[in-house]
């Protein structure tokens, strides 16, 4: 018999069992912590810019090709586009759940080389990025000046320079993009009349910017081959690409016959300024430049976070003057909050469990093995979990709560079945073997039919079956451990602990369990309650005392200088006093125990009584026993059809997001204004703590635009939003209306944060219209219009809107190419000339 084996083998029953929490106890540290499995489809982004062009040209030159060459790789779910009025491009493509990110970004990056060759010049130029990315920011870190001594584009050229390179190369950290980026660049502005009048053109620049900005590799004197007893020999430079104003001001244009020479000087301005203006970012209304941290997928978000606030405070340490940062918008702390609760779940779980099998088995021989099954086969599920590449989420965590119920019923069913034969005569070890003749097959059974019913949610494909494999296998993980338990260490237990005993008569608690019981109660009591409120505590004795005797004049500063190691000290100490406490209340606790367990025996007895006599009583009526239970399946049918249906539902995140859209064209500065309206509002509003704005941008829509904004509105703590009036959306409804009260000149949305990370950038959901015919881009915001229309007339919907424009106003330039032709000016001279003057165009890199 299997189970003989280790009976007569407890030792090694006991070894495997160590060495399978070991295993556990050892993944635990190394599994990532996250708010829910990987169920986000893994994205990789195309990026370009086209600097001067409009969303049209876009969508002709950069997005047509690259998107026919890049449609169809392998794996891919979907792709979607942008093309804005900036000239940015952006292609998400999308691929199937469980796709290696590595090897998908290789493939599109494949895929987009075969389409560069034909995309315009100034794009390549300026080049074409593919960055396997996650679609949801982890956190974003704001870089300030606290007293305005520095501007928006020292804060950038500071970010670009001395931090995103360190925080890019932090374990965990995907990608680092800037809100309100302005790059150094030296931007030269062109006077048309003074070009005119010296008959130079936009591309005459270009080409003497091009000639003499040039990085120049000018070799070496005296290199072989030379002449033999050459002496030296000298590596030359000389001065290629410029580095200030002043050298590009001196840059040469033209020189006439008559010695005249024509410098930058005489037609342009040059200056180092920004390469662009297109975007406003502030922290709480002040200037300022923020970097958007993408989490890796599949790495640790909680300890991604600590290493880039770690790291941010060791690069503070070298900040110039007038230079500061902070960390505002940060997803961890709702995930720390979901992880603890349900950490807590499983804490209380086992609290429950041991308080349960103690009261029925009235015994702490009985009631140890059970507990000692317990945390072998949990802590076991974990080896299992880093295995099969899980990570400790809510799903995984929440199936291990609901584990415990299951895994404690096998070992308590040995114990039982031990007991059982021990009260009739039976030595332990016989007992034992009689009982795992009887039960062994039942365990196993229980086992693999408890799996059977968990192990094919593995099989479900899909964002679903992604998002419930790892909460289902967990659990059948756990069983398969508990089975395995119970048939090896539970038994071999119950030969060593357990003992003939009078029926109805309990075992007292030993001392030595009182003290580990009440030092863990003080341990967890010293950690969660004393350390956090301790500085508040002896700050207040040190003043009371110092209030009321006048030696006590020296307590604040000494209560202020030992307080951090009484705070570090004060878990052990309440765990010390609480072990103290049990040594000596474990007599009159005995006392009390073998009290209750009489009152409890005859309580359970009548209960018991009770429920014989009222099953009996429901069998003779049988015919309305079953008349009530299909009326019951009637209402639970009716209760589910009338249920509203969702995937997640939403939830209390610790932030919010203000979308800010301005009519077409509307200007930055117009937008900056609106968005200053809504930061002052959420300033004084209740419970909102920070707001990070840009005006520029959308985040919802992922656009760039001069009438578009967001607001990030940063919470306060939950625990200080405990009230209604203070959850996420009481919140998001009072500012929506006190914004549409104030705000007149633009359509701004409250929305909440999405269910998950990653799929969307807010709460709701997304609807996308494809046009499948020849149909014109007015027919197709026409049928978005009407849909847009429809569901804000809908029940239960609200804020539907839009944000595809056919018809943005725009400045059509006529061009008379026939009067171009007959004045010898090529058309590419003419457009080129259009993109120096109101676009821009990048020529190449200074030093």
């Amino acid at each position: 018999m299997f189970s003989r084996f280790f009976i007569d083998r407890p030792i090694f029953a006991s070894v495997l069992s160590i060495v399978i929490t070991l295993a556990g106890g050892i993944a635990l540290f190394t599994l990532p912590v996250t708010q829910y499995p990987e169920i986000t489809p893994p994205t990789v982004e195309v990026s370009a810019v086209y600097p001067g062009a409009n969303a049209q040209v876009v969508a002709d030159t950069v997005a047509a090709p690259i998107e026919q060459q890049v449609n169809g790789v392998e794996d891919m779910m979907y792709m979607s586009s942008q093309c804005t009025n900036d000239g940015v491009y952006r292609l998400t493509v999308t691929f199937h759940p469980g796709t290696d990110l590595n090897l998908a970004q290789v493939l599109v990056q494949n895929r987009v080389a075969l389409a560069q060759p034909i995309l315009p010049p100034l794009v390549t130029r300026r080049g074409v990025t593919v960055k396997k990315k996650s679609p949801s920011v982890l956190m974003i870190v704001n870089l300030f000046s606290p007293d305005g001594s520095r501007d928006n584009l020292y804060l950038s050229n500071y970010a670009t320079i001395q931090l995103r390179d360190e925080l890019s190369r932090l374990a965990g950290v995907g990608d680092i993009s800037f809100l309100g980026q302005r790059d150094y660049s030296m931007r030269v502005w062109l006077d048309p009349e003074r070009m005119s009048v010296r008959n130079l053109s936009a591309s005459d620049v270009v080409t003497a910017i091009e000639q003499q900005n040039a990085q120049v590799a000018a070799g070496q004197i005296g290199q072989p081959p030379a002449p033999h007893g050459q002496v030296f020999q000298y590596t030359m430079s000389t001065l290629g690409r410029l580095t200030d104003d002043e050298q590009f001001d001196q840059m040469i244009l033209r020189t006439g016959t008559d010695g005249r020479i024509i410098r930058i000087r005489d037609v342009a301005r040059s200056e180092l300024g920004a390469l662009g203006y297109d975007q406003i970012c502030t922290l709480d209304g002040k200037p300022s430049v923020a970097l958007s941290v993408y989490q890796l997928p599949g790495s640790n978000a909680l300890k991604t976070a600590d290493s880039v606030k770690q790291k941010m405070d060791e690069l503070k340490g070298r900040f110039p003057s007038g230079l500061d940062y902070a960390i505002v918008y940060d997803t961890t702390p709702f995930i720390q909050e979901s992880v603890n609760e349900v950490f807590y779940s499983l804490r209380d779980a086992v609290i429950l469990v041991a308080i349960v099998v103690l009261v029925f088995l009235q015994g702490w021989r009985a009631a140890v093995i059970p507990l000692v099954a317990v945390p072998v086969a949990i802590v076991g599920t974990f080896a299992a979990m880093a295995a099969s590449g899980f990570s400790l989420n809510t799903l995984t965590l929440f199936g291990l709560v609901l584990a415990i119920g299951i895994v404690v019923d096998d070992a308590i069913v040995v114990v039982e079945a031990v007991e059982h034969h021990i009260e009739e005569g039976m030595a332990p070890r016989d007992a034992a073997i009689q009982a795992m003749d009887e039960v062994s097959g039942p365990v196993i059974a229980v086992g693999l039919v408890l799996s059977a019913v968990f192990v094919p949610c593995a099989f479900i494909s899909g964002i679903v079956g992604q998002f419930f494999r790892q909460f289902a296998l967990t659990i059948a993980i756990s069983t398969v451990i508990s089975a395995f338990n119970s048939l090896t260490l539970s038994p071999a237990l119950a030969v060593l602990l357990l003992k003939p005993r009078s029926q109805g008569h309990g075992d007292a608690v030993p001392r030595f369990g009182w003290l580990l019981g009440f030092a863990w109660a003080g341990f967890a009591w010293g950690t969660s309650w004393l350390a956090p409120n301790l500085p508040t505590l002896a700050a207040k004795w040190a003043a009371a005392i110092t209030d009321h005797a006048a030696w006590g004049a020296a307590l604040p500063g000494l209560a202020a200088k030992w307080t951090p190691d009484l705070v570090s000290y004060s878990p052990w100490a309440a765990a010390v006093a609480g072990g103290v406490l049990g040594w000596f209340v474990s007599r009159p606790g005995n006392a009390l125990l073998g009290w209750f367990f009489r009152v409890f025996n005859r309580g359970f007895a009548i209960v018991t009584r009770g429920y014989a006599g009222s099953v009996g009583l429901l069998m003779r009526g049988s015919v309305v026993v079953l008349l009530v239970y299909f009326g019951l399946l009637y209402a639970t049918y009716e209760l589910f059809n009338r249920t509203p249906t969702g995937f997640i539902p939403a939830q209390d995140k610790g932030y919010l997001l203000v979308d800010v859209r301005l009519p077409d064209s509307a200007s930055l500065d117009r937008t900056a204004e609106v968005v200053r309206q809504v930061e002052e509002l959420a300033g004084r509003a209740p419970g909102i703590r920070h707001t990070v704005a840009i005006a520029g941008q959308s985040v919802l829509l992922g656009a760039n635009a001069a009438n578009f904004g967001t607001v990030y509105l940063m919470l306060d703590d939950f625990e200080q939003r405990a009230g209604r009036d203070l959850t996420g959306d009481a919140i998001a409804h009072r500012l929506k209306t006190q914004v549409d009260d104030v705000v007149q000149d633009a359509v701004v949305n409250v929305l909440g944060a999405p269910p998950v990370d990653g799929l969307g950038t807010a709460g709701g959901f997304k609807i996308v219209i494809e046009d499948r015919g020849d149909g014109s881009l007015s027919a197709l915001q026409s049928v978005g219009q009407n849909i847009v229309d429809e569901g804000n007339t809908t029940s239960g919907l609200a804020s539907v809107f839009t944000s595809f424009r056919a018809d943005t106003p725009w400045l059509y330039l006529d061009v008379d190419r026939t009067a171009a032709k007959q004045m010898g000016i090529s058309m590419t001279e003419v457009f080129n000339t259009l993109q120096v003057y109101f676009g821009s165009l990048y020529v190449n890199d200074r030093r």
